[in-house]
């Protein structure tokens, strides 16, 4: 029996002693982002649209308001940005560079979007775009910022998400009106 007990105070030991205190091993921690904001600006009409999830991971659903219809057949400046408004002040983390690319999908042909950014290796990034609205009708905007997606692969230098790969930091889904 005093063997077992010394025993199992040896390997306590080791295993408490074993374990590396390495503070230089990169810690890679998802970024907690509460909003998501977008700022549409056809040089008459701005709209913003904006997801807040005060929250976090919490049991209440984001908060999603969008400010008015974007005009048809216009063409709109726009631009993202991420926040963690957990943080005070809050913290913005809109990602511009090599390992991330935002996404829009817009639905019933609503428009179209062009990146009007790129990283320092020439490819898009998407937190400054170009949309040009179509006919009136009604939809919806996802917006998705992609961790480490593959921008070398199949359509996803025009925006296409479907090849990207990598993993989701954020999606959210606004509902669009587009008008005459």
């Amino acid at each position: 029996m005093k063997h077992l007990k010394l025993a199992s105070f040896a390997l306590l030991v080791f295993t408490l002693f074993s374990c590396s205190d390495d503070d230089s091993a990169p810690v890679n921690e998802e970024e907690v982002i509460t909003t998501v904001t977008i700022t549409l600006d056809n040089g008459s009409n701005v709209v913003t649209l904006k997801s807040q999830d005060l929250d976090g991971d919490g049991p209440n659903a984001p908060v999603i308001t969008v400010s008015g219809n974007l005009d048809a057949n216009s063409t709109y400046l726009g631009s993202v940005e991420f926040l963690n408004e957990l943080e005070n002040p809050a913290e913005d983390i809109t990602e511009e560079g090599v390992e991330h690319q935002i996404f829009y999908q817009l639905t019933n042909s609503l428009g179209s979007f062009t990146y009007d950014d790129v990283d320092d290796n020439g490819d898009p990034i998407g937190v400054e775009f170009t949309l040009v609205t179509g006919n009136a009708g009604t939809g919806t905007l996802t917006v998705t910022l992609r961790h480490e997606p593959n921008k070398e692969a199949s359509g996803v230098s025009d925006g296409d998400i479907t090849n990207a790969g990598g993993s989701t930091d954020a999606e959210v889904s606004f509902p669009i009106t587009v008008s005459l």
